[in-house]
């Protein structure tokens, strides 16, 4: 059997780790390159462990760090094409984007100009890129397989299915920490009640995603470039349990719905040994154990957010790059202290009717809107800092 060869990108993070954990001891698999932002005291281990042939760092202040504790066997790659240069160097059968944020579009179209296979996790590259990403896919003839537990789930029952008789899918989400609390209750949370979700254990800024219910706002418009469906066919309901991770309703009103333990090792093992199945990488769903499963409708008063996703697949590819880039950019804001809770939606929302109503699909216009977006983005939380007497980062 040939050994597939896989680069992850973010191998430090919840998602890349569990990629780690089900690679180790398995033949088929080698981990050839692994990339991470900061943390480069796990990412040495990893590499020793691995055997990984390279590995990049986006921290460059870690760099000498990292190359000190390195095997003398793997190679350090640096600077501000770090990850598009390690899959270019690995040249790697399969590549797990896990890295947050934008940072994830450039090693991403690097992998599909090598002709490697896509595994995402990476939700931010295909909301400002997926103009761009997946035609290039279908061009390059490489697979495009999500990692969200979500859109995973959908593929799956997708799977030798005609788009055509496809009525909508559905997308399912827990509704994170604040389910239950009121609009005035939410405004002013604190970050550790953000950061206090129910169900998932996740990084900081994918959490705080969650809490605001902007993750399934990108979710939705994930959905869109991957299984190039319009807004109106795709839909959010809220899933306390978790255990339903999507569904997809056909013509004839039949319902299939992909079902496991809230575990991201099941969609990431999905990817890794597609098209086969992997050996058990989640515990057994006892069905009598669960007793109730519960759905209901998003409240769209308190979680303002969902509606963005259907608003910048409206608007087109250069708001799905500014949404993505003011959220970014908030979210951060609020997790160094220097915003409330309650304004990152608003502040997304607002930088959002901004974004230009433009036709021309390109990569530059693509980064031209996420600068911009940014720039916004920034000057309106310094304008906000300013109003409450609160000091701010300077606006750049």
């Amino acid at each position: 059997m040939q050994t597939k060869r896989i680069a992850i990108l973010g191998s430090t993070g919840s998602v890349g780790r569990q990629a780690l954990e089900i690679i180790a001891g398995e033949e088929r698999f080698s981990a050839c390159a692994l990339a991470a932002g900061s943390n480069w005291e796990l990412l040495a281990e990893q590499a020793g462990r691995s055997g990984a042939e390279f590995v990049a760092i986006a921290d460059a202040a870690r760099a000498d760090d990292l190359a000190a504790a390195l095997p003398g066997a793997t190679e350090l790659l640096t600077g501000d094409d770090a990850l598009g240069e390690l899959v270019r160097r690995a040249r790697p059968d399969m590549v797990l984007t896990a890295v947050v944020g934008s940072a994830g579009l450039a090693p991403t179209l690097a992998a599909i100009d090598c002709g490697a296979d896509l595994a995402v996790a990476n939700k931010e590259s295909l909301v400002m890129g997926g103009a761009v990403i997946m035609p290039a896919a279908r061009r390059a003839g490489v697979r495009v397989l999500p990692v969200d537990s979500e859109h995973s789930a959908i593929f799956q029952c997708l799977a030798g299915h005609r788009r055509e008789d496809v009525r909508r899918i559905v997308l399912t989400a827990s509704g994170g920490p604040f389910r239950t609390h009121t609009a005035e209750q939410v405004r002013d949370a604190s970050l550790k009640e953000v950061l206090n979700h129910p169900t998932w254990r996740m990084g900081r800024k994918v959490t705080v995603d969650s809490a605001t219910l902007m993750n399934k706002t990108m979710e939705v418009v994930e959905a869109h470039w991957l299984f190039d469906l319009p807004g109106e066919q795709i839909e959010v309901v809220i899933h306390p349990e978790s255990v339903v991770h999507g569904l997809v309703e056909f013509r004839d009103g039949s319902v299939l719905a992909q079902m496991g333990q809230p575990s991201m090792a099941t969609p990431i093992a999905f990817a890794l040994y597609y098209p086969e199945r992997a050996p058990r990488a989640a515990a057994e769903l006892g069905l009598p154990a669960l007793g109730s499963l519960h759905f209901e409708p998003v409240d769209q008063e308190r979680f303002r957010a969902l509606r963005l996703g259907y608003e910048a697949i409206r608007r087109g590819p250069a708001a799905g790059a500014a949404l993505n880039a003011a959220n970014e950019v908030a979210v951060e804001a609020f997790l160094a202290g220097e915003l409330q809770f309650g304004r990152i939606v608003e502040i997304v929302e607002e930088v959002l009717n901004q974004a230009g109503l433009k036709t021309e699909v390109s990569l530059d216009m693509l980064l031209a809107a996420d600068a911009d977006a940014r720039r916004l983005t920034r000057e309106t939380i310094a304008r906000d800092a300013s109003r409450s007497g609160k000091a701010a980062r300077p606006a750049v």
